[in-house]
């Protein structure tokens, strides 16, 4: 079983990214222990559940400029 892993209140989207890249480091180079190897798999999992909600919470604040028939522009919610 995986230890449970709690992200800092602070951690921002950035910190959380560098972190994960820090960790896929640190497991591809395949000489960490493997209770070190879990709990950094447990902590990449929650930083990547982390990433994935702020991506998701800034998708959804994301607009476009629409241009209509008659020639004006207006804001709508982006969507690909």
């Amino acid at each position: 079983m995986m230890t449970q892993y709690t992200l800092p209140e602070s951690c921002t989207f950035e910190q959380a990214l560098a972190r994960l890249e820090e960790i896929a480091l640190l497991l591809d180079r395949n000489d960490a222990p493997l209770s070190e190897a879990l709990q950094l798999c447990a902590e990449a999992a929650a930083l990547t559940q982390f990433c994935r909600a702020q991506l998701a919470d800034a998708e959804g604040k994301l607009e476009q400029l629409v241009e209509t028939a008659n020639g004006t522009v207006r804001l709508e919610p982006f969507t690909e």
